[in-house]
């Protein structure tokens, strides 16, 4: 098995969309034997402020209206999480069970949030998603949370989502984000780059 180690934040919309579109063409291609270990980025604590649901609802829209309006259904600003902490204690302890699982917690709880509208800070929402992959998880205890957290840290992690591969490191891949003279986020998508970080997880 392969497995693509990549740093990101559960309410980043990039990520969302990046991990979504590894795993179609995954599966386009036939290659299940190569997995995402989905590492804790928080930016709550990259920025020292929690995130705000204001700017990550413009960027949904943004996404939405130069990408693909197929996404982000029923995103809902006002159930954005106060904190990414509780869900990455639950992803961690998937992974600690295996791969599979913890890639399947990974996912999961960004549909949740990003197409469902649900808030993954709830703790039911996440003994729910705990019980339906058989996860046992404290989510309260933040350790090895704040462990990857340094981990990423030690190797240079620029943003999320970031990705290392056998062939190179790559950030956010999936899409071309910039802004334009007035200092508004034009995203399209980067099919170049995505072809690129492909290859270099097959590789």
């Amino acid at each position: 098995m392969v497995v693509i180690e990549v740093f990101a934040e559960v309410g980043c919309p990039f990520t969302h969309v990046g991990l979504r579109r590894f795993v179609q063409r995954r599966t386009q291609l036939g290659r299940d034997d190569v997995r995402l270990h989905v590492r804790s980025w928080p930016l709550e604590l990259v920025n020292g402020a929690p995130m705000d649901p204001t700017f990550i609802a413009e960027e949904v829209d943004d996404i939405r209206s130069g990408f693909d309006d197929s996404l982000f259904v029923g995103f809902r600003a006002e159930s954005f999480p106060a904190t990414s902490l509780p869900a990455f204690a639950l992803t961690v302890a998937a992974y600690q069970r295996d791969v599979a699982t913890g890639e399947a917690v990974s996912l999961a709880v960004r549909d949740l949030l990003f197409e469902r509208g649900v808030d993954v800070a709830d703790p039911a929402v996440l003994a729910d998603l705990a019980e339906e992959h058989g996860v046992a998880a404290d989510l309260q205890d933040h350790a090895a949370v704040l462990a990857e957290y340094r981990v990423g840290q030690q190797r240079g992690v620029v943003g999320s989502p970031h990705f290392f591969t056998p062939g190179g490191d790559f950030f956010c891949p999936s899409l071309d984000v910039s802004r334009d003279a007035g200092g508004h986020l034009r995203i399209t998508a980067d099919p170049a780059g995505f072809d690129d970080f492909v290859s270099a997880c097959l590789a």
